[in-house]
C-alpha cells in the first residue's frame, strides 16, 4: 500500500514540471486556433489563455497557402530522412568496430572522433562552405545531408552500447565458424535496434530542426528547408500577418518531429534503462 502511495506521489511531482514545461507549447496551439483580429484588436487576457476564445483554421490554410510550403516540407523530410539513413549506416559498423576489433591506431582514432564532441559546427562552415561550393553541392540535398552523417555523438552512442553487449554471444558464433561480417548482420545489429531507434530520433529531430547550415548552404527559395522557409516568410514579426500564423507556423514545423518521437518513444525509454543498468 505504501508503496503504491509513493509511487503516486512521485508521478504527481514530476507532474507539474511536466506540464510547466508544457504551458508554452499549449499557449502556442491555442493562439494557433485563433483569429489574428481578435489577438490584435483584444485589450484583455481571454485570447491569450490555453483555450482558445474563438476557433478558427484561418491561421493554418494561410501557411498551406504559401505556394512553397509544401516544397519546403518535402526538402526537410527528404533531407532528415537522408540524414538519419546516413548516420545510421555510418554509426553502426563504426561503433561495433571500434568496441569489438582492434587495429592500428584505434585508440588514437577513437580519441580524434570523439574530440569533434567539442568543436562547435560554426567554426567550420567557412572551409565547408567553400569545399562544398568547389564541388557544386551547394542547393542539394546531399549538400545539407552529408555534413551530418559523420556525427561524434553517434558512434559515441553506439560505441557505449556494444561495450554493454556481452562477448560471449559473439564468441559463440565464432565457435560455429561464423564471420564478422555475419555475426554483425545476423546478431549484432538486432541487439543495436533500441540504441540504433534513439539514435534515429535524435539524429531526424536535428536534421529537421537545422537552422543554421541550410541557411548557408541553400540560396534558392525553392530549395529552402521548412524551418528555413518559414523563417524567411516571417522575418519580421511586424511585417508577419498576424501573431495566430506566426504560432501556426510554430506548430506546423514540429508536427512530424512530435509525431515520431511519439511513435518511437517506448525504444528511446528502453535504451536510456538499458544504458542505466550497464551503469
Amino acid at each position: 500500500m505504501g508503496k503504491h502511495v509513493n509511487t503516486r506521489l512521485f508521478v504527481t511531482l514530476m507532474a507539474i514540471p511536466a506540464f510547466i514545461w508544457l504551458v508554452p507549447i499549449l499557449w502556442m496551439l491555442s493562439l494557433s486556433f485563433q483569429p489574428n483580429d481578435l489577438l490584435q484588436r483584444t485589450t484583455t487576457d481571454v485570447a491569450f489563455g490555453l483555450i482558445p476564445a474563438q476557433f478558427t483554421f484561418d491561421n493554418y490554410a494561410a501557411v498551406m497557402s504559401l505556394s512553397n510550403t509544401p516544397r519546403w516540407f518535402m526538402n526537410s523530410l527528404i533531407v532528415a530522412v537522408m540524414t538519419t539513413l546516413g548516420v545510421l549506416l555510418v554509426a553502426a559498423p563504426a561503433g561495433y568496430a571500434f568496441a569489438r576489433m582492434n587495429f592500428p591506431f584505434k585508440r588514437v582514432l577513437l580519441m580524434l572522433c570523439l574530440i569533434g564532441l567539442a568543436v562547435p559546427e560554426q567554426a567550420i562552415f567557412i572551409p565547408m562552405y567553400t569545399m562544398f561550393a568547389d564541388l557544386g553541392w551547394l542547393n542539394t540535398y546531399h549538400g545539407l545531408a552529408i555534413p551530418r552523417i559523420a556525427t561524434p555523438i553517434g558512434l559515441f552512442l553506439m560505441y557505449q552500447f556494444m561495450r554493454g553487449v556481452p562477448r560471449e554471444i559473439e564468441e559463440a558464433a565464432m565457435i560455429d565458424d561464423i564471420g564478422r561480417v555475419r555475426i554483425f548482420f545476423s546478431i549484432v545489429l538486432p541487439l543495436m535496434r533500441p540504441a540504433m531507434i534513439t539514435l534515429a530520433i535524435v539524429t531526424f529531430l536535428y536534421a529537421w530542426n537545422d537552422y543554421l547550415w541550410p541557411l548557408v548552404a541553400i540560396q534558392r527559395t525553392a530549395d529552402y528547408t521548412l524551418a528555413v522557409g518559414i523563417a524567411s516568410s516571417q522575418e519580421n514579426f511586424a511585417q508577419t500577418e498576424g501573431l495566430g500564423r506566426l504560432m501556426a507556423s510554430g506548430i506546423f514545423a514540429s508536427l512530424p518531429v512530435i509525431v515520431f518521437y511519439l511513435i518511437f518513444q517506448k525504444y528511446v525509454v528502453r535504451a536510456i534503462a538499458l544504458g542505466g543498468s550497464k551503469g
